[in-house]
């Protein structure tokens, strides 16, 4: 799976279209499993945008919910806003206090009382010290008032008897504009609150200078002074409408992305819960965890090893019990294939939860033979007495099978006390199995045992304390094996209380299925699917078997799942139930501080890791295009403003022409990328080049701003040589001064409007997104240098002139207003830096979430492969394809019916004298050991192309079981013919294979025999028909296949002869056409089906046999007559 997949944009068609839904699929790869569709409406309460901008989710809930969480995301950003009001009255005070005189006390109090409640109320907001009614609903709204009411104070009292309708409204604009970019509310009441205080300005600024001036009122000039403050507010709450409705989707998407975290989140946790449950269902937890900890290795470590994994562990003190079905084949011949493993599905699983009540392993279910064992992995003092109550309830529970299907079926259980070894032998198909002499003994005394009875040997009589009472078993007399060792054997006296006191509750329920096969086991509706094990009102669920197993990933921040997992649940069918999920993963994720832990630097926010830098650098950006055409607006509005104060500029109309055609090429260029269908190739390709490359984009940022600022510089210095005209009018009395000062030269008479210019620049770099906060500090420090040289040198005589003409005399008892307008813009351009900085915070912890929302992702698939590579192990791909990815109860059957298969069976008849259990071999650990390398051997083979069609079945001891034609979508490169347009030669090519693979292994073994100084032989049996192939419980999923064919395969191996391929005259028939030679044996005895004609596969004449197997001479075969 390729690591660098580009991360998920669950919004991508959110971004830029007006209806759309986004799916958020629980299972990647499959959109299976639980999917939460997200519809993105455009409609809205919020009828300050264009309906393309107005964006809800559907359902109302969801939105809702993502109201809250906006809130939150804007709670630091108010903050940020109690720090602008803070520098504000700084400002003032700072002002006041350069040339103080007692007129000004009441400024400086009242600016001192705001900066002082400002620094309260950041306090109480920093550290949640207020109710989070009040924090939500009241601190917005009071923090509105307060900077009203500090800049009205400001008004009234700094400018007192000397107002002009440019008074303060720089501060004005600039706080209205940072309302938008920090207040947690929605857009409708920022619009109204904004709205509201820039009427109220204007209103109380013109009323005010009208009462001022009254006769010398000059009506037009005040009307297009008053205008142009409009036009400033208007820009204002343009350009923060933009701003407002850029971060609403980059929250919108990062609420998205948090949402498909979760969904991931909770996949990874069933991902994880299911491999357990799997894995543990066939495997100990001991051997589960050396397992997982293997398949993470690197395989340049597994070269190393000498020999091929082996999990093997020695286990004294347990007991082994072996129960078989006694009259399976008149159970089996007396009903259909599919409802004989309908039958034995709800029985085994009825065993395996007896098995989880009782503190039994179960090791395997052999065709019908099921056994466990107890003490195991853990040691229990009990393990004898537990094993018989097992016993007992198995017993019990096949009673009422035979009652309801009228047949003579019975259970034969025998347990024996001793030592075991357990483990996993192979490398594919693994089953925890055990092996020892007490397993053997174990299993004779099953088999010396008699129906409806449980069968102890000594040893586990002698681990009992009286809890049973026994009688003579006799087992002896049934079993010569038992009679050779002289093992003594008691049948245990069935309780005559009832048995369900002894916790054998519950009863299978049985039925007639259809009228013509007898009564069995009855199907009933349980969440409208077929259960044959629902949990009855009189069966209680006994034991959860689910193992918590602290081996598995587990990470401590997932959402504490295992404590809600009931919850989770419920979620699939209740979105509202889901909805608090993603709440409290978003409250998790926001109280942890995602960028202390990657490393960032402290002054530029970098990331220390280069490549986390870089990935961060590249990122798509899709609203540049949106922050690049706000420089547009911004210079649109400028040039209104500068025609209403100086219609004659003609500077002004040609920087605007100019200006606005360049700034429309930058916003095109960004724009391509994002509407890729509208714009040409090259041009495309040319805006996602710039896109993903920082000196280019950082470029095209500065160009922005670079043009914005000249517009303003050469707008400011085009008035300079009228200026110059009127520098002959030095100092003046009043009268004079102010009829000078009527003249139009509008430049002249309000030189502030020109600095409020450069407020408005510092918005537009504001908004620039995917610039980093320092190429920002950059562009402002360029701004506000730029224009404070001008105001300071350029524009000293203009502004002079403009103070005495306002102030007169007073002006010495104030700031020139060249300094105070520099130092605005300066207190400004600080403000907006601090702003930038906290955005950038903000889009790198975004960065570092839908980082985390990949490498979860990462986490799924990864699961997957374990997933999938654990089960295949365990199961055939085909089998396991049906099981993973969804959610399987017991009643959940996987069966197929195969008409035309092979079967073989390969054992190793004198493994047995090879075993020994002496402290030499380690207790029989070093023997296990070679048997291990021998299987892994034959496991090997399959990994052949020209084997695909073999699937392992199982080993059982030294036996190997495999069969051909059992994987539908394999078969030699006849997979898409049909059966009937098949030849014969084709439709048995897959027998061919198996009789090849049955030479190769001898091959193999005679190959390890020379290198390992041994003798051993194989004893394979084949035979070919008809099986029925399934799993048996989902709880505990083993895969198998029965039927005659496989009994019939049996016995050709255990009737055969050492070093010999045994076939039925079937099998002859087919293979001969392949060119198999063979050996007529004659006809043998086979129990259950009397004489059966057998020949002796020798080996292959034609092309495409295995290496050399037609050469090769094997020793011990019978010789050709």
């Amino acid at each position: 799976m390729p690591r660098n997949r580009a991360f998920s944009e669950p919004e991508y068609s959110a971004e830029y279209s007006a209806d759309c839904s986004v799916t958020l699929p629980s299972d990647p790869g499959q959109a299976v499993g639980r999917t939460h569709e997200v519809t993105v409406r455009s409609s809205g309460c919020c009828l300050c945008l264009p309906r393309f901008m107005r964006l809800t989710f559907a359902p109302e809930s969801l939105e809702n919910l993502y109201q809250t969480y906006f809130r939150r995301q804007r709670h630091e950003t108010l903050l940020v806003l109690v720090v602008f009001a803070a520098l504000f009255d700084s400002y003032i005070i700072v002002m006041c206090a350069v040339v103080y005189t007692t007129d000004k006390l009441a400024s400086v109090l009242v600016a001192s009382v705001g900066l002082a409640a400002d620094i309260i109320l950041y306090l109480l907001c920093r550290f949640g010290l207020l109710p989070d009614r009040i924090s939500r609903r009241v601190v917005p709204y009071a923090l509105w008032v307060l900077i009203a009411a500090q800049i009205f104070c400001y008004l009234g009292l700094n400018y007192a008897h000397f107002h002009q309708a440019s008074d303060t409204v720089g501060w004005q604009a600039f706080f209205s504009f940072s309302f938008f970019l920090t207040l947690p509310l929605r857009l409708t009441p920022i619009v109204l609150i904004t709205t509201v205080s820039c009427s109220v300005h204007t209103l109380v600024l013109g009323v005010t200078i009208a009462q001022q001036q009254q006769e010398d009122i000059q009506g037009a000039a005040l009307g297009r002074q008053l205008l142009a403050n409009i036009v400033i507010y208007v820009c204002a709450i343009t350009v923060g409408v933009m701003s407002y409705y850029m971060a609403d989707r980059k929250h919108r998407k990062a609420f998205l992305e948090a949402r498909q975290s979760l969904e991931v989140k909770l996949n990874l946790e069933e991902q994880s819960q299911q491999q357990e449950r799997l894995l543990l269902s066939i495997l100990p937890k001991h051997i589960a965890d050396e397992m997982l900890q293997d398949m993470k290795k690197e395989p340049s470590q597994k070269e190393m090893q000498q020999f091929n994994t082996m999990y093997m562990y020695r286990h004294e003190n347990v007991s082994i019990l072996f129960a078989d079905i006694v009259g399976f084949t008149q159970l089996s011949s007396s009903c259909s294939a599919q409802e004989l493993v309908k039958l034995l599905n709800e029985l085994f699983a009825r065993f395996d939860k007896l098995a989880a009540k009782y503190h039994q392993l179960r090791i395997k279910i052999l065709g019908d033979c099921y056994y466990c064992i107890c003490g195991l992995p853990d040691y229990r003092e009990d393990h004898a007495a537990c094993s018989i109550m097992m016993g007992l309830a198995m017993v019990e529970a096949i009673s009422y099978v035979r009652e309801k299907t009228q047949t003579d079926v019975d259970m034969r259980v025998g347990v024996h006390s001793g030592t075991v070894l357990g483990g996993v032998l192979g490398q594919k198909r693994w089953q925890y199995d055990v092996w020892s002499t007490d397993v053997t003994v174990a299993n004779k005394m099953e088999a010396g045992g008699i129906p409806g009875r449980v069968h102890i040997s000594q040893s586990t009589m002698e681990c009992l304390h009286g809890e049973f009472d026994v009688e003579p078993g006799n087992g002896g007399d049934r079993c010569d094996y038992l009679r050779e060792r002289g093992i003594e054997t008691y049948l245990v006296v069935v309780p005559k209380g009832p048995v369900g006191k002894n916790g054998i509750s519950g009863k299978l329920s049985v039925t007639s299925s259809n009228g013509n096969s007898p009564l069995l086991i009855n199907t009933t509706e349980c969440n409208g699917s077929v259960n044959t094990a629902c949990t009855t009102p009189e069966e209680p669920e006994e034991l959860d078997t689910r193992v918590v197993n602290p081996s598995f990933p587990n990470p401590r921040r997932r959402l504490r799942l295992r404590d809600l997992a009931e919850r989770v649940i419920d979620a699939q069918e209740n979105e509202q139930e889901l909805n608090k999920l993603l709440n409290e993963a978003l409250l998790e994720r926001e109280t942890v501080q995602a960028l202390k832990g990657k490393h960032t630097n402290r002054l530029s926010l970098r990331f220390v890791d280069p490549e986390l830098e870089t990935c961060y650098s590249v990122e798509k950006e899709k609203q540049s295009g949106a922050a690049f055409s706000c420089s547009c607006v911004v210079l649109l509005f400028t040039a209104a403003m500068e025609a209403l104060i100086d219609p004659w500029l003609i500077a002004n109309y040609v920087t605007f022409a100019v200006g606005e055609v360049l700034l429309l090429i930058l916003t095109i260029c960004s724009l391509a990328a994002i509407f890729p269908r509208v714009f040409p190739k090259k041009l495309v390709s040319f805006s996602t080049w710039i896109d993903h490359t920082r000196w280019a984009r950082n470029t095209w940022a500065m160009a922005a701003i670079f043009i914005l600022t000249m517009a303003d510089i050469i707008d400011m210095l085009s008035c300079l040589p009228r200026a110059s005209n009127s520098v002959s009018t030095t100092v003046a009395p009043s009268s004079s001064s102010s009829s000078a000062w009527s003249s139009p030269d509008g430049c002249l008479d309000n030189p502030k409007y020109y600095s409020y210019i450069a407020v408005l620049a510092l918005m537009a770099t504001t908004m620039l997104v995917q610039v980093s906060h320092m190429v920002k500090l950059t562009l402002m420090l360029l701004i506000t240098m730029a224009t404070g040289i001008v105001n300071i040198y350029s524009w000293r005589d203009i502004f002079d002139r403009y103070d005495m003409a306002r102030f007169q005399d007073y002006r010495s008892y104030l700031v020139p207003s060249k300094f105070t307008m520099t130092v605005m813009i300066f207190i400004m351009m600080v403000s907006f830096y601090y702003f930038s900085r906290h955005v950038e915070k903000l889009a790198r912890t975004l960065f570092l979430w839908k980082i985390e929302v990949h490498e979860q992702k990462e986490k799924v698939y990864e699961m997957r492969r374990w997933n999938e590579a654990l089960v295949t192990n365990m199961l055939p791909e085909h089998v396991a394809r049906h099981f993973l990815g969804s959610k399987k109860r017991d009643e959940e059957l996987y069966s197929q019916s195969y008409d035309e298969i092979g079967v073989m069976f390969a054992s190793i008849p004198n493994f047995s004298d090879f075993y020994t259990e002496e402290s030499i071999n380690n207790g029989g650990i070093e023997c296990l050991r070679f048997l291990n390398e021998i299987i892994s051997d034959f496991d090997s083979l399959l990994d052949e192309t020209q084997f695909r069609c073999i699937t392992k079945i199982k080993t059982i001891g030294s036996t190997y079981m495999a069969a051909s034609g059992v994987t539908p979508d394999v078969s030699n490169g006849y997979t898409c013919m049909k059966k009937e347009e098949q030849s014969d030669r084709e439709r048995w090519q897959h027998l061919a294979d198996l009789a090849d693979f049955a030479l190769a292994m001898k091959v193999t073994l005679m190959n390890i025999n020379y290198q390992s100084f041994n003798n051993f032989m194989l004893r394979i049996g084949l035979n070919k028909g008809g099986v029925l192939a399934g799993v048996i419980g989902a709880r505990k999923p083993h895969y198998d296949i029965w039927g005659n064919t496989v009994n019939v395969a049996s016995r050709m191996e255990s009737t055969g002869v050492m070093g010999n391929i045994q076939v039925v005259e079937d099998c002859y028939n087919i293979l001969k056409e392949y060119g198999f030679r063979f050996v007529r044996r004659g006809p043998i005895f086979v129990k259950g089906k009397g004489e059966l004609l057998t020949y002796f596969l020798k080996g292959r004449d034609k092309q495409g046999s295995f290496i050399n197997s037609s050469s090769v001479t094997l020793p011990h075969q019978v010789v050709d007559s």
